[in-house]
């Protein structure tokens, strides 16, 4: 049985076992953007690209190109929680 063939007939003998996950649920996928109330906005001329924001991200909505450097952020997966601006110790990342 696949989470598929499960509807509102489905017996409770015939549900899998709770907890298994079968596909990702990350904003990537989604586009979670939407919810956001706050948006962050990059000021490149004071980031020095050191990368602190990267790895906080927890959508993964910063983009790194090749060389290591930050781009703009990819507000269709960002729901805006702040994480970066506040680790951020050029003040590159406001959220407005």
């Amino acid at each position: 049985m696949t989470e598929d063939t499960i509807n509102k007939n489905t017996p409770w003998q015939k549900l899998p076992i709770g907890g298994n996950i079968y596909t990702s649920g990350n904003a990537e996928e989604f586009k979670t953007g939407d919810w956001r109330s706050t948006t962050p906005v990059y000021i490149p001329e004071k980031c020095k690209q050191c990368g602190l924001c990267l790895p906080v991200c927890p959508e993964n909505a910063i983009p790194c190109d090749a060389n290591g450097n930050r781009g703009e952020f990819n507000l269709d997966t960002c729901k805006g929680c702040g994480v970066c601006a506040k680790v951020c110790p050029f003040q590159a990342i406001e959220m407005k």
